[in-house]
């Protein structure tokens, strides 16, 4: 059998990319690598054979373009004789350009947990308002940066469309040093935690957000955010989730949580209970002092 489809160039004009290596790769549990490769014609197009289909290992078609490699989808080859490729789509490079632009931010704030820290999940949708694709050559310089809330713990990279070993976390911001093409809306994600002891969380804004969407287990929690609209609470896996919406929003807006306190925990009362201690002990030492007998008098 054999996988076939065409490389272009995006941009103001699509074009197609002539000369251009193409390979393709088969990936399994254990690693994988690339199996052949073939220059693209003049119009763009590719032909790559495949001999024994691995039924549990997945392909995907990769192309090289202005220092970059684009990847396909994964294939479906079981069973079929010749597998079309959707086109792959490849951009120029830029650096420090052109804008990305923050389409959508979704907020999940999780109840108390056992230790009543609350676990935060942000979901962003990235765009690229232009025709090339963003790169950086300097790692301390991103692609995209952000503000997350001051004083969480654990920040994390998750699941997305932009590479975890590209997002880095420093001074209370998430940074983005991958590459961030045209087309659709890129999604990053990452997670945190909220310490047991906060009772007002503010997100901040420090860039034009189109949208952001805020669901808080916690469904007792007063919100405010420019623009809020309530949009009841929402049963999400079997939890219940008070959903809002504001926007857009503007840098240097915020939108703050009020969360109730988590539930009542034994440990809560230790601290309290030490000071009680505390306080008996110095009383029964006073207490044992007044009523020492006098010592005797010496005649």
């Amino acid at each position: 059998m054999s996988v076939s489809g065409r490389v272009l160039r995006g941009g103001r004009d699509t074009i197609p990319v002539a000369g251009t290596w193409v390979v393709l790769h088969h990936i399994t549990r254990d690693g994988g690598g690339p199996l052949d490769s073939t220059r693209t014609t003049s119009r763009g197009r590719y032909r790559l054979p495949i001999g024994e289909v691995d039924t549990i290992g997945v392909y995907v078609v990769s192309a090289w373009y202005d220092s970059l490699a684009y990847f396909s989808l994964p294939l479906n080859v079981i069973g079929r004789p010749a597998v079309h490729v959707e086109d792959i789509v490849t951009y120029a490079t830029t650096v420090g350009e052109p804008p990305i632009r923050l389409a959508r931010r979704l907020i999940t704030v999780a109840g108390a947990g056992s230790s009543g820290d609350r676990e935060v999940l942000e979901i962003l949708e990235l765009e690229n308002t232009g025709a090339t694709t963003r790169i950086t050559r300097d790692t301390m310089i991103a692609t995209w940066a952000g503000r997350i809330p001051e004083g969480v713990a654990n920040p994390q990279e998750g699941q997305g469309d932009l590479s975890p070993d590209a997002i880095v976390f420093r001074h209370d911001s998430v940074h983005v040093l991958g590459p961030i093409p045209p087309g659709p809306l890129k999604q990053l994600s990452y997670g945190y935690t909220v310490s047991h002891a906060v009772r007002t969380f503010t997100v901040p804004i420090d860039q034009a957000t189109v949208e952001l969407n805020l669901l808080v287990e916690d469904t007792t929690a007063a919100v405010t955010a420019p623009q809020l609209e309530a949009l009841g609470v929402q049963e999400l896996e079997g939890r219940r989730f008070a959903a809002y919406r504001a926007g857009p929003l503007a840098a240097g807006d915020a939108v703050t949580i009020a969360l109730p306190r988590g539930p009542f925990r034994a440990q809560m009362l230790v601290p309290y209970v030490i000071a009680l201690l505390a306080v008996v002990m110095v009383g029964a030492l006073v207490w044992a002092l007044k009523k020492r007998p006098p010592p005797p008098r010496l005649s």
